[in-house]
Formats: C-alpha cells, sequence, structure tokens
C-alpha cells in the first residue's frame, strides 16, 4: 500500500470521530437554546369550567312540582290574598304550595286540628315525631284575662296580663306529627298517645300529669281565696280590702310557673322519643 491510499483511508476515519467529538462537546455560551419537539403522547390539559352554586331554597306545589329558588318572599297585601313570590319574578298562590323555605326555616301548609282552612306552620324538629309551631296576636282581655289571664304554657301578657287595660300579646302555638302522619295539637292528650310506646317519653308524661294535679288545686284553691276575699270586703261594714285578696294573687301564680315546667316535659318527653 502506497502512502497515498494511506492518507485517504486516514481522512475517511478521522471524518465520523470529529462529527461524535462535535456531539459530545458542551454547548457554548452564544449558543442559543433550541426547544424540544412537542410530545403527542401527552394529552392536553382539560379546560376547567365554573360551577355554579347549588339553590338556596325549595318550593313544592301541591301538584308534585318542586322548585329550585335563590331567593323566596312572602307577600301578604291589604287587599287580596297571600303569595310567594320567588326569584323577585315568579308568583305562587299560598294555597297551590304545600311547603317553601326561606331565610327563616322550613314551612309546610297544612290543614290544623279543627280547622276548615289551611295555615303555614314552621317545621322546628325532625324525627319521628316532627314538631312545628304557629305564632298570632291575640287579644288579652285585662285584668287576670279570662279566666285568669294565662298563656297556653304560662305568661301574663305583659307583666300582669295587660291588667288592667288588656292588650296584644304574642302567642306561640306548637304542633306535631308522627311518621309523617296528620298534624295534632302538642297537648298533653295527644302525647299521651303518641308517645307510649315509648318508656322514657311515658314516664315523664307522668311528672307532667302531677303538675297538672298541682296546677287545677292551684286554680281552685286561688279561687276560692279571691271569692272569699270579695265577699268578705263587701259585706263588712268598713269597706276595707279583705287580706285574702291578697294572698288569692301568688296562689294563683303557681300555675303559671308550673305551666312553663309541664311545656319543658313534653318537649324533654318528644327529644327522649327521637333518640331512642
Amino acid at each position: 500500500m502506497n502512502v497515498r491510499s494511506l492518507l485517504l483511508a486516514s481522512a475517511l476515519l478521522s471524518a465520523p470521530l470529529s462529527a461524535v467529538r462535535a456531539q459530545d462537546a458542551p454547548r457554548q455560551l452564544n449558543t442559543p437554546p433550541v426547544a424540544p419537539a412537542p410530545d403527542s403522547t401527552v394529552a392536553p390539559a382539560a379546560q376547567v369550567l365554573p360551577v355554579a352554586p347549588p339553590a338556596r331554597f325549595r318550593l313544592g306545589l301541591k301538584s308534585g312540582q318542586v322548585y329550585a329558588a335563590d331567593d323566596v318572599e312572602v307577600r301578604q297585601p291589604v287587599f287580596g290574598r297571600s303569595y310567594l313570590l320567588v326569584n323577585g319574578q315568579q308568583r305562587f298562590d299560598l294555597d297551590q304550595v304545600k311547603f317553601f323555605e326561606d331565610e327563616t326555616g322550613h314551612y309546610v301548609r297544612t290543614m290544623l286540628p279543627g280547622s276548615r282552612r289551611e295555615a303555614t306552620l314552621r317545621r322546628d324538629k325532625t324525627g319521628r315525631i316532627s314538631t312545628y309551631s304557629i305564632t298570632t296576636q291575640q287579644y288579652q282581655p285585662g285584668g287576670f284575662g279570662g279566666p285568669y289571664g294565662y298563656g297556653r304554657y304560662g305568661g301574663f301578657g305583659g307583666p300582669w296580663g295587660g291588667y288592667p287595660y288588656g292588650g296584644y300579646r304574642t302567642v306561640r302555638t306548637e304542633y306535631f306529627s308522627k311518621d309523617g302522619g296528620p298534624i295534632e295539637e302538642m297537648s298533653f292528650r295527644n302525647l299521651s298517645v303518641a308517645l307510649s310506646d315509648n318508656p322514657g317519653s311515658a314516664e315523664t308524661l307522668r311528672d307532667v300529669a302531677r303538675l297538672r294535679r298541682i296546677s287545677t288545686a292551684g286554680y281552685v284553691a286561688g279561687g276560692g281565696l279571691m271569692a272569699a276575699g270579695l265577699l268578705s270586703t263587701f259585706s263588712g261594714a268598713n269597706q276595707r280590702i279583705s287580706p285574702l285578696m291578697f294572698l288569692s294573687v301568688p296562689v294563683l301564680l303557681v300555675p303559671s310557673i308550673l305551666s312553663g315546667s309541664q311545656h319543658r316535659k313534653l318537649r324533654q318527653a318528644v327529644t327522649l322519643y327521637n333518640r331512642q
């Protein structure tokens, strides 16, 4: 092999080696970076769409339709029928409504016991025994009321029941339903039947019965003292007020105080029933 052939062979072998060295050499600072080619195997990021918040309230009609609403307002015009205004636009007469919700709670439209007209009751608690209430304004006739100015659960509607002029007082009447049944007034008699299958509730109601007997005795004793005091006052020659009149007042207060205890016991009996 001649010298010319050796030079040609060495030139051919040194060319790939130079290319490899040029690849392995670090990139120079003045060399602009090259963006990597996009990878077709990576899926693009999914677009996140805003989710609308759920409606705050519900409105159910007797026809079975249920509406979601952000605002429910009860309108009671001076003339005309009361209605619900939903979202400031849609109007529903109360006669169409089965239940509705607003900022103050959950309400149902139902027929009250012994009444032919529907009323709107606020649902206070839910359970096997669900409780409801309605608040009204009632006139207190003055004196001790009729017969003594005591409310359903005690109180006089003022310090002395509007004595001697009378006036209006706020009365809260409570109802209940058992297992979704008809609405009943929350009275000792009705609860005694509804809660009879629960020993704890039945024991609490026996306490209520004892308080009722004491209240009845207070009414009888206080009324007797007042009658005797009136007779003594107007039959005497000096026309002085008999001390029996003053003694009758605290005796007549006893049923009012015990009435509040009775109401608390009734609520306790319902709570025990729902827990067990």
